[in-house]
């Protein structure tokens, strides 16, 4: 047990550390492509510290822990908008262009709720059972090649200050970022490991430590990165970050595993979890059409339903 809590704290170590040199790193390599920042928050700060939950899923499902699957891709994306972008807005109120509202923000509204519609089959296609099948996978990695061509078309389009000098030049931004990257990863693996250990030796659930332990641990890169992206105003960075993770998280670290694995069954999880899901994506939306931005008190009231549901999790 001591040993599991040390290396819990040197995960959390090569976390903060690794986050800070990413998103340096990140926003340097931006500055020298000539692209929006938001561009490179959706891409690479996204798909990296989203990392961990991929190689979670792929390991789960070879291992036939569906659970585990299903809760660090639920868990990690209402983590994502409640607990990280709540504390952001706390930090700093996010301010939000009209590109994210009209396009990017509708998009992971749109899928999330295609996940959960998936996921209904007894209510639905009258099944005996809900499950996420191999054609289903395939749905939703369409879904994703609609977003890489967003993406693709965002980049045609280079909006950029040219009077912003990059940092580092081209070759140190693109270290920094594997450099920081390879931090955050060791350090999640660290977390999720040591935390899932102290877990189960208090006698959790798989649920719960899916959707609790488990989710934190592999959205400790986002929040991490967030956090550091919020302190120091690169607010397209970490806005990007939680959309293109939230993605991330459906389409691919879902998506690819059941494509490569097959069927998998929602066992253990209940409807709050699946309301909540789209009811995270929905109020985020809200906020943002209303008011172009996230105040520090919107990021409270998220933080009090962040609190809420986890607090209906153990209970449950």
């Amino acid at each position: 047990m001591i040993i599991s809590i040390l290396l819990l704290i040197a995960g959390f170590i090569f976390l903060i550390k690794g986050a800070d040199i990413f998103v340096e790193g990140a926003s340097s390599t931006a500055q020298n492509f000539k692209v929006p920042k938001i561009l490179i928050g959706l891409t690479i700060v996204a798909f990296g510290t989203s990392a961990p939950e991929f190689a979670v899923s792929i390991s789960a499902l070879a291992s036939h822990s569906t659970d585990m699957v299903l809760g660090n891709v639920i868990g990690s994306n209402i983590l994502n908008i409640l607990l990280i972008l709540g504390v952001a807005a706390v930090i700093r109120p996010i301010k939000i262009n009209d590109n994210t509202i009209k396009k990017e923000l509708p998009l992971i509204l749109l899928i999330s709720t295609l996940l959960v519609v998936l996921f209904l089959d007894t209510k639905l296609a009258n099944a005996s059972i809900n499950q996420i099948t191999r054609s289903d996978a395939f749905v939703i990695l369409i879904f994703f090649t609609i977003f890489i061509y967003y993406l693709l078309t965002v980049a045609k389009q280079k909006i950029f200050n040219k009077k912003e000098k990059p940092k580092y030049n081209l070759g140190v931004s693109l270290g920094l970022v594997l450099l920081g990257l390879s931090g955050i990863i060791l350090g999640s693996n660290l977390v999720v490991n040591h935390a899932s250990n102290i877990a189960k030796l208090l006698g959790i659930s798989e649920r719960v430590i899916s959707l609790t332990i488990v989710a934190f641990g592999t959205s400790l890169p986002e929040l991490v990165t967030t956090i550091v992206s919020a302190r120091k105003g690169e607010q397209e960075l970490l806005l990007g970050n939680i959309i293109g993770s939230n993605i991330f998280n459906i389409c691919v670290v879902l998506g690819i595993p059941v494509a490569i694995f097959g069927t998998i069954t929602l066992a253990s999880f209940q409807n709050i979890d699946l309301i909540m899901l789209i009811l995270s994506s929905l109020i985020l939306f809200i906020f943002s059409f209303t008011k172009r931005k996230i105040n520090r008190i919107e990021g409270v009231m998220l933080l009090v339903l962040f609190a809420i549901y986890y607090t209906l999790v153990f209970v449950i």
